[in-house]
């Protein structure tokens, strides 16, 4: 029997290798793909990302293959051959992807060995051969990775105890991407650390090529990434830590930057040090808000992380009671789905909410519109205002996608993200 998702988040895995190439620095994605799939795969992800596009190439911009019927009767690697070559002509990237859309995947084209071509010639070709049809979007992140972990990092010439790595949160996926990254970073340096972001600061494939230098790979995530992770361990000798969600708030922070310094072995006293310069900065700004904002019986609905990460932020630290959470995106293995619920219904100062996995929009509409018990504030993304006028509902579009905000480098994310969050609650009294 067919299934049909109303209202899917985001795109296919093509889409998602578009979005994570697309923010990095001076790297170009060039389609193997029938006509329509480099704006459609960029409208999906950036396109519902809170306006944001990539800087370098994007979009209809995109060098395609543009596949006909001709290409699927006879083939089109040597279609494939110029567009390469144009791309290489015309775009002065540092390297070059070539992805595969469900029309090349189905026919069996070999791109590996037109991409080899390149490299011997000396042009940064890569292939990715990875069809739309193989997964969704979240796919695409950890395609991307694999490909880097097989084809692009090299192996460390030496060791660097201050370097981490930072992995799981989805340029495009998550809105917020940008500022959460710096946010991280932020509080990280701190520490003393340098971060590999991958897509910020105009870092580019030079710092992918050396990151087998750090010394730990932080996951953001309460599911994604845990094959690379394995990957890139056994290659490189880089541990992981897994912290299940970008942490908003004093609290979650706090707890954050403990595991970090204790992964790798820092002064206790320096990260107390930090942790009580940084509340104390979020703390002298809420005390001086106190009274606001009037308590809430609130629901989220949002990809895992966003909505671990609201939950415990509007139960533990400002008192809010969570009624209902609704994950939007599809969990399959059973030891993410635990882990995701633990972090969710372990709070401090609130009772359980109730824990709903859906990601048709039908299904989401109807737990928010069946939930018995009062819900006075829904943060969700921008498919859940409908349902939130309809129950008069205060609402705020804090999570994918988001397609009625413009977007730069704002964060819920960390200490100073927090009072962000906060601020956006109010304006939407």
């Amino acid at each position: 029997m067919s299934f049909v998702t109303e209202n899917p988040r985001g795109g296919c895995v093509l889409s998602g290798i578009n979005s994570v190439l697309a923010a990095i620095d001076r790297v170009c994605p060039i389609l193997h793909s029938g006509p329509g799939c480099c704006m459609q795969t960029t409208a999906a992800e950036q396109g519902q990302s809170g306006h944001k596009h990539a800087c370098f190439v994007s979009g209809v911009s995109l060098p395609s293959s543009n596949m006909l019927e001709k290409e699927v009767v006879f083939g089109g690697v040597d279609k494939l051959r110029t567009t390469i070559q144009g791309a290489i002509d015309i775009i002065d990237a540092s390297s070059y992807f070539v992805l595969t859309g469900c029309t090349a995947g189905i026919i069996g084209d070999d791109i590996v060995s037109v991409t080899e071509e390149f490299r011997q010639k000396g042009h940064n070709v890569y292939s990715i051969e990875t069809p739309g049809f193989a997964g969704d979007s979240n796919l695409g992140y950890e395609a991307v990775w694999n490909t880097f972990i097989d084809k692009i990092i090299q192996p460390a010439k030496k060791k660097d105890s201050a370097l981490v790595n930072i992995f799981g949160i989805i340029p495009y996926h998550d809105p917020f991407w940008a500022g959460t990254l710096e946010e991280i970073e932020r509080i990280l340096s701190l520490l003393g650390l340098k971060v590999n972001t991958f897509f910020t600061k105009h870092q580019g494939i030079d710092v992918i090529e050396h990151c087998s230098e750090a010394a730990l790979n932080i996951i953001i995530n309460p599911w994604i990434f845990k094959e690379p992770a394995k990957k890139f361990e056994e290659k490189f000798k880089v541990p992981s830590i897994r912290f299940p969600f970008a942490p908003i708030g004093a609290t979650d922070t706090s707890n954050f930057l403990r595991q970090v310094a204790s992964a790798l072995n820092l002064s206790n006293e320096l990260a107390e040090k930090v942790i009580a310069q940084e509340e104390d900065y979020v703390y002298s700004y809420l005390a001086q808000s106190i009274g606001v904002l009037s308590w809430k019986r609130f629901a989220v609905a949002g990809d895992a992380s966003s909505a671990i990460a609201i939950t415990r932020y509007l139960a533990n630290d400002y008192s809010f009671s969570p009624v209902l959470v609704v994950i939007t995106e599809p969990v399959f293995r059973p030891e993410d789905k635990e882990r995701i619920i633990q972090n969710i219904t372990q709070l401090e100062y609130a009772p359980p909410p109730k824990i709903v996995f859906a990601s048709d929009q039908w299904e989401i509409n109807k737990a928010i519109r069946e939930e018995p018990e009062e819900i006075t504030l829904l943060v969700g993304s921008a498919n859940e205002k409908e349902v939130a006028l309809e129950k008069d509902i205060q609402f705020l579009n804090g999570t994918f996608p988001m397609n009625e905000r413009l977007v730069f480098n704002r964060t819920y994310c960390g200490y100073r993200g927090s009072l962000t969050f906060t601020e956006d609650l109010y304006d939407n009294l």
